[in-house]
């Protein structure tokens, strides 16, 4: 990891045309400040962009955490400097748009990612701009490197710049603003948007891999690869609220109150900027959750620029100072930047399983070839050895009734010479000379018989050697086969070293899923909007962002570094295993990558969802009760998955999992998992048919807070898909949930104690009440007082206003309160 250090690099743009900003203290006095850059009304947006935030994103590409914030009283620009859209001017794009633009065309789409977070911080609450019911996020900060981090953010993944900006105008339109004496559209929050940018270094980590020599013996693929090296960074844009004063901006009631918490923590960043300009030894960033958020812009790793935004006007003179001074000591600040890096191991593991695959498929290759040659040879050899003895045989017969003919004849001569030498003497003397010369011819032919047996034994001896030589040959074979098997047996051997590997790698598993279960139980356990496990989803944001690299952080996380090193298919074969202890462990692990979006699909895909399915239907442990249901409620987040969990009957099986659980915990789990089900406007009728509805009410017995939490969002995110239907047309008749007895409960929590309840319930009745059909039952069940208390004493102003939009618009109600006597 590379160090160094850095000013903080600290730029003005001012309302008035000069080259240097000078600030009058009367007719007689000028006061001179000097600063990094002075910009004009007059200077372009591209200019102010090259300027201030082009050198932040080009060391956020190169592997750098980097800052871009807008100081300054309301009024003078800040929000047009870095958030403005530019969709009717081009040239009028703000930093947070070119900054896109830049980031995407320096990426390769193939290896690298792009992910982008909306917030705002509001009196005193971080709330999701891209999901607005999430509006109470929690900073999590790691115990080890002090680095801070919002798992409960929305995390987007950016392809394109048209998808980016409108997420800018979905968060923008989300954003809390109000009409003052300094500015009609006045922000009251602190926008913050974070780009996280994945990139991998190539060049650096490929190293030649010899799978097989000419022996056939395969190299050791565990320690002759290398992982591939990643970088990773993030770009932090910050558009802090303009700081007022009270008697010029005119604000009062609620305004006054937004008013008191930005002047509370730009309070709050002045005073750390103080302590670090002075190199104080503490510096109080606890004091608010700006300066928390902040912690690595200043005095941290991240390289900074700060836009310092000035009006002209001279009674906003004390301001103005204010705004100049602040700049000022901020130029004090250094920060040490740092390259993040880290291997990338889950790459690593893909690509030792294709060797693998591609070392096993050569292994079955080259023995079935090896058996084929063998018996080929073998055959070969036999077909020689049979045919050479065929043809021995055929020529001994033939030389033996050649040779006993042959004497056959010979014998029969000789008997008839005999004969005739047993005639009459004087026959004898006759026949004497003719006799002498038939024993000459007699003699040479027994000389001829033994030259061709001679000739025979010769044959013979010839085709004994050949069978020699045909036996050397199948011994020679037979040698190559145990060759052969010797060579099958190296392979044999490696395969078991291999699958001792793997058996090790599952060890591992259950050694880092119990130290998994360790850092959960040491995290906050907050209630999300949609992540029902909180503390499980913690440790996976955790794994998500993955710490670089750094000689002093020590090993990765565990739950990502087994993902990386098993494969997320051997995870979930440890589902079905059949110790208790390895399944309780294994679907831990499973349940934490479920909580992050990206592990989601493959899941799915691996067959994860069925499993999860599998084993709360047959599992009778709570724990895996509790954990399955908690990674089905993650996976629920996403509408494709909500499809696949219908299809395979999800809903009836939570259901009956419900009726039959006492533990709190998964009751919530449950609870939240058809919560996220109940907000698809698709799902609606079957949800209800199939019992969801029911579910969800028969969980209220548990009377725990956090389950009565959940059951109240899955009744809001029911009531708002019903209404947005029935104000489409798509839907007609009265509600679902009060056909389901729903109402009575919903009238009995609207006003309770506990926050989440409440303004889930308040919102859910107000869904029900913009529909004439349901007022008869509102108002029979005495819901119409809550419906103007909740106009009156909400504390969330968008219900608040909704209620008073429903009251004030439905004439049926109208007549009711007219009756009662309820004034607005």
């Amino acid at each position: 990891m590379r160090k160094s250090w850095q000013q903080m690099r600290i730029l003005v743009i001012v309302l008035n045309f000069s080259q240097r900003l000078k600030l009058r203290k009367n007719n007689w006095e000028l006061e001179t400040y000097e600063f990094d850059e002075v910009l004009t009304e007059f200077s372009s947006q591209k200019r102010v962009y090259e300027v201030v935030a082009k050198p932040v994103v080009e060391s956020v590409m190169e592997g750098y955490n980097g800052t871009v914030m807008a100081y300054g009283q309301t009024g003078t620009g800040k929000t047009f400097t870095l958030g403005r859209l530019g969709e009717e001017d081009t040239a009028a794009r703000g930093i947070m748009v070119r900054a896109m633009e830049d980031i995407l065309a320096d990426i390769s789409p193939e290896t690298d990612s792009v992910s982008v977070s909306y917030l705002q911080l509001y009196m005193e609450m971080i709330q999701d701009l891209l999901d607005p019911v999430n509006d109470n996020i929690a900073i999590v900060e790691d115990p080890r490197t002090g680095d801070v981090s919002l798992p409960g953010a929305t995390v987007v993944e950016v392809r394109d710049q048209k998808s980016f900006v409108d997420l800018l105008r979905v968060g923008e339109a989300h954003r809390v603003a109000a009409n003052t004496k300094l500015n009609t559209e006045s922000s009251r929050s602190h926008a913050i948007l974070m780009v996280n940018v994945r990139r991998s270094v190539k060049g650096r980590s490929e190293m030649d891999v010899s799978i097989s020599g000419e022996n056939g013996h395969s190299s050791s693929m565990m320690g002759s690869l290398r992982p591939p090296i990643i970088r990773k960074s993030k770009l932090v844009v910050v558009d802090l609220a303009g700081s007022e004063r009270i008697d010029k901006s005119g604000s009062e009631g609620h305004t006054l109150e937004e008013a008191k918490s930005i002047n509370l923590s730009l309070s709050a960043l002045g005073k750390c900027i103080n302590a670090l300009a002075e190199n104080s030894p503490h510096v109080p960033v606890r004091d608010s959750k700006l300066t928390r958020l902040l912690k690595d812009s200043f005095g941290g790793t991240a390289r900074t620029s700060l836009v310092v935004t000035i009006g002209p006007s001279p009674k906003h003179r004390g301001e103005t100072t204010s705004t100049i001074m602040f700049g000022q000591r901020a130029m004090k600040v250094e920060n040490m930047v740092k390259l993040k890096e880290e291997f990338d191991y889950k790459s690593l593991c893909r690509r030792l399983d294709i060797e693998l695959d591609k070392l096993i498929a050569e292994n079955e290759r080259q023995r079935k070839y090896f058996d084929d040659e063998v018996e080929r040879i073998r055959a070969e050899a036999q077909c020689h050895i049979a045919e050479a003895e065929r043809e021995c045989k055929i020529t001994l017969e033939n030389e033996k009734m050649k040779y006993h003919k042959e004497y056959l004849d010979s014998i029969k001569v000789l008997e008839e010479k005999w004969k005739t030498h047993q005639q009459p003497p004087k026959r004898q003397i006759k026949e004497a000379e003719s006799t002498s010369s038939d024993v000459g011819e007699a003699h040479n032919l027994l000389q001829n018989e033994k030259m061709l047996r001679q000739s025979a034994e010769d044959e013979a001896s010839d085709l004994k050697n050949q069978i020699t030589h045909w036996k050397k040959l199948e011994a020679t074979a037979t040698a190559e086969v145990v060759k052969l098997r010797k060579m099958l047996d190296t392979e044999a051997s490696q395969k078991e070293k291999l699958e001792e590997e793997i058996g090790v790698l599952r060890s591992q598993l259950l050694q880092m899923s119990m130290e998994a279960d360790e850092t959960r139980r040491t995290l906050d356990k907050g209630d999300g909007p949609g992540k029902i496990f909180p503390g499980l989803d913690s440790l996976a944001s955790q794994t998500r962002s993955s710490q670089p690299r750094e000689q002093s952080n020590g090993p990765k996380q565990p739950i990502a570094k087994l993902s990386e090193q098993v494969g997320l298919q051997k995870i979930l074969s440890l589902l079905e295993s059949e110790e208790p202890d390895v399944r309780v462990h294994a679907v831990k692990v499973v349940a934490n990558l479920a909580a992050e979006e990206a592990n989601q699909e493959k899941i799915v895909e691996a067959g994860g969802l069925t499993s999860l399915f599998v084993l709360l239907r047959s599992s009778e442990d709570e724990t895996i009760r509790r954990v399955a249901a908690g990674a089905i409620a993650n996976l629920a987040m996403n509408e494709t998955n909500q499809d696949l969990i219908m299809a395979q009957g999800g809903v009836t099986l939570l259901s009956m999992t419900a009726s039959d659980a006492e533990d709190p915990q998964t009751l919530r789990m449950i609870a939240g998992a058809i919560a996220n089900l109940c907000g698809n406007d698709k799902l609606q009728t079957r949800l209800r048919g199939e019992g969801g509805i029911k579910a969800l009410l028969g969980m209220v017995r548990c009377g725990h807070p956090d389950v009565l939490a959940q059951v109240a969002r899955g009744i809001a995110n029911f009531a708002k898909c019903e209404s947005r239907a029935a104000t489409q047309g798509n839907k007609v008749g009265k509600s679902l949930l009060i056909d389901d007895g729903a109402l009575p409960w919903i009238v009995k929590n609207a006003n309770n104690e506990a926050a989440p309840i409440r303004r889930h319930i308040e919102l859910a009745l107000c869904h029900l009440a913009q529909h004439e059909v349901n007022l008869k039952d509102i108002i029979s069940e005495g819901a119409l007082w809550e419906l103007v208390r909740i106009s009156r004493d909400c504390s969330r102003e968008d219900i608040r206003n909704l209620a008073y939009r429903t009251l004030t618009s439905s004439p049926t109600l109208q007549a009711e309160m007219r009756r009662l006597g309820i004034k607005m």
